[in-house]
């Protein structure tokens, strides 16, 4: 087999694009290790997403704040089921629209819409700073979060200059794998029989920090995270890896997407033998 990954073996929490992603890098000639850590689910009641929606229809949103492509496309199938698609998508077309990264602008592209103001570093710090030369007292934004806590200082930052924030959740995680066989994963991890983890989400690393404690292998995972090489898809997932403590991080530089990703790990690979 030839391939720039030839004789790596990768951990891969991914799940929506787990088949995906593990191909890319099965291709280069890795052998790619599933462990699908998290799966997006709907809501198991829509009705404040519903309300959310018909203030964006009724006008009450001077801006709209999409932080993840998933989040959008969830409010338009939740729109679809409530008859509300043809006004939530013209609501969406008179708001002033702000993405924080290339995948809401996407989902938005989908929809034939462009956004407004992108964020330069697709972090919720990012889009804080495409708004800091801005007076935004007084104005109304509707602000579409993930499930967790990742999104609540953008809120609070908002709120501090004098704007209203109103946020919707409109998808929730459940875990995906069971906890024993996650277990299994750390303990390769810290084996050393995994030459790279890949994450796609911070909320990944949440889940494997999660189990880690439960099942008392938290010390086997922060050491193991300060040895084995570290892929994160872009700043978000790198800030919370860091924040736990794990050192030897790398991600694409400018482009946060699996192809970019693959790049990088491909390269690290090559790199040790240099």
């Amino acid at each position: 087999m030839t391939g720039a990954l030839v004789g790596s073996t990768i951990l891969v929490p991914e799940s929506r694009e787990l088949d995906l992603f593990c191909s890319m890098l099965e291709a280069e000639g890795a052998t790619a290790s599933r462990c699908p850590l998290l799966n997006i689910l709907d809501l198991e009641n829509p009705a404040e997403a519903e309300a959310w929606i018909e203030r964006l229809v009724a006008g009450t949103f001077d801006e709209v704040i999409f932080l993840t492509g998933e989040g959008l496309r969830r409010l338009l199938a939740i729109a679809e089921r409530a008859g509300r698609r043809e006004a939530f998508v013209a609501a969406l077309g008179r708001a002033r629209k702000i993405t924080r990264g290339p995948k809401p602008a996407r989902a938005l592209r989908e929809l034939g819409l462009e956004p407004d103001c992108a964020a330069a570093e697709p972090t919720s710090q990012g889009v804080l700073v495409a708004l800091s030369s801005e007076d935004i007292a007084g104005r109304s934004f509707g602000v579409q979060l993930y499930p967790g806590e990742g999104g609540l200082p953008l809120l609070a930052s908002l709120r501090a200059r004098g704007a209203a924030a109103h946020p919707v959740t409109p998808y929730r995680y459940a875990t995906q794998t069971d906890s024993a066989q996650v277990a299994d994963a750390i303990r390769a991890l810290a084996s050393g029989a995994i030459d790279f983890v890949a994450f796609t989400s911070s909320p990944q690393v949440e889940r494997l920090i999660e189990v880690a404690r439960e099942s008392g292998l938290e010390t086997e995972l922060r050491e193991a995270l300060t040895r084995v090489r570290i892929a994160a898809v872009g700043p978000v997932v790198e800030e919370t890896l860091r924040a736990y403590g794990a050192t030897n991080i790398l991600r694409p530089e400018a482009s946060f997407h699996l192809r970019p990703l693959v790049r990088a790990i491909a390269e690290s690979w090559a790199g040790r033998r240099t």
